[in-house]
Formats: C-alpha cells, sequence, structure tokens
C-alpha cells in the first residue's frame, strides 16, 4: 500500500479540495492511501507578504519532511500561492513532491500561444505563470500571458456563498475567453465552478495534479 500525503494550506479544504478530489482519486487506486495535512497560517502569511516567506518554507519543510518519516510515498501540494517553497522543498527530500497546478501549466503551453490565467487570489497569477513559462522555456515556446483576478471572490466562497463566488468568477471568464487561446484556472478552489462552455479550452486544478503524482510515485 503506498502513502500519499497532501499539503493544504485552507481550512475548508475538505470541501473543495479532498471530497471532490481526493476521495475519488483514493476510490479509483485502493493501493493508494491519501493523508491530509492542514495549516492555514500557510496561505494567509503568504497573501500578507505577497508570496511564500521563509517562514512560510520553514513550515513546509517539516511537514514533508513528517510526511516522509511518516512512510510517505509521494507528497502533493495543493496550493498554487505556495509553489515556490514546494520548488525549493522538493530538492530536499528523497520522496516525489509537486504542486497541484502544474499538469495544467503544462497543458496550457502545449494547447495555446496566448494563455488566460483566471484566479480570485492575488499571488496565484504570478505562482503558476512562473511554471507555465518554465514550461514554456521548456517548449522552446513563446507565450502571452493574460491575467485576470477576481478580487473578493475567495473571501465569497470561504464565508459559504458559491453561488456568489460562481456568478462573479464566470462574468470575468466569460470576459477572458474572448481574448485568448486558453485559460487556466490558478486555483483548485475554483475547480468546480458552474459556468456555460466558452469557445477556449479551459484547465482546471485537480484530478490532473493526483494522476501527476501518482505516476511519480509508480
Amino acid at each position: 500500500m503506498k502513502k500519499l500525503y497532501t499539503i493544504n494550506t485552507v481550512n475548508n479544504f475538505m470541501d473543495i479540495i479532498f471530497k471532490p478530489f481526493g476521495v475519488p482519486f483514493a476510490e479509483a487506486n485502493p493501493d493508494i492511501e491519501v493523508y491530509n495535512i492542514m495549516d492555514d497560517s500557510l496561505l494567509k502569511e503568504t497573501l500578507a507578504n505577497g508570496g511564500p516567506t521563509g517562514r512560510v518554507c520553514n513550515r513546509m519543510m517539516n511537514y514533508a519532511q513528517a510526511a516522509q518519516n511518516s512512510g510517505a510515498d509521494g507528497i502533493l501540494v495543493t496550493c498554487t500561492s505556495v509553489n515556490q517553497a514546494t520548488k525549493l522543498i522538493r530538492q530536499l527530500i528523497n520522496i516525489p513532491m509537486m504542486n497541484i497546478e502544474e499538469p495544467v501549466a503544462q497543458m496550457a503551453v502545449e494547447n495555446g500561444s496566448k494563455i488566460g490565467i483566471l484566479a480570485t487570489l492575488p499571488t496565484s497569477p504570478a505562482a503558476i505563470g512562473r511554471v507555465i513559462r518554465e514550461k514554456a522555456q521548456e517548449m522552446d515556446k513563446n507565450i502571452e500571458i493574460v491575467n485576470a483576478v477576481v478580487d473578493g471572490a475567495f473571501d465569497v466562497l470561504c464565508s459559504g456563498e458559491r453561488d456568489k463566488h460562481d456568478e462573479m468568477v464566470c462574468e470575468a471568464l466569460y470576459k477572458l475567453a474572448k481574448e485568448v487561446d486558453v485559460i487556466a484556472f490558478a486555483q483548485i478552489s475554483m475547480s468546480l465552478l458552474k459556468h456555460e462552455a466558452v469557445s477556449v479550452p479551459i484547465y482546471k486544478i485537480g484530478t490532473s495534479g493526483f494522476e501527476k503524482i501518482k505516476q511519480m510515485m509508480q
């Protein structure tokens, strides 16, 4: 039996991450046990400082080491905003570790040149944007990124008003879809968005991240 640990930075992760994505993954992969670590101070401090601080990196390193010491075969970080910390930490541990948005960045670059990034947190576009640019460089592809941040929508979602959150994000989504080739959602908290079909591909964070870490754990 393999063990996958997730590191989460929001206290409602059960509703927006584990139940919609972790539970179906575990059911489809009975040979993998999924365990969850949650520390909502990580995102709060990251947002307050415009990116992960040394303290955030240190706490995440402690969690990664604890997971490794508990017999983890892989670690999946579910928060886009702290992906710089993940990039540092995975060089220092002996098991696969990745950020959940990495496959979305890959797919966006593979399928578009003018890439829209839709977010509800101010730190997310820069975080996933770095990964998108890295993937583009690896593919030797010229890209353009168009960012759209729906201010306040994340707080609305966390207060339990999903319909209002979806309404706010959809307005930005439909506008952005007219300007770009593909759209990458910058956060897993947006992946359950109810929206009408748009004319460009949308890449959402969630299932693809779980599948990627599974491959890395083989």
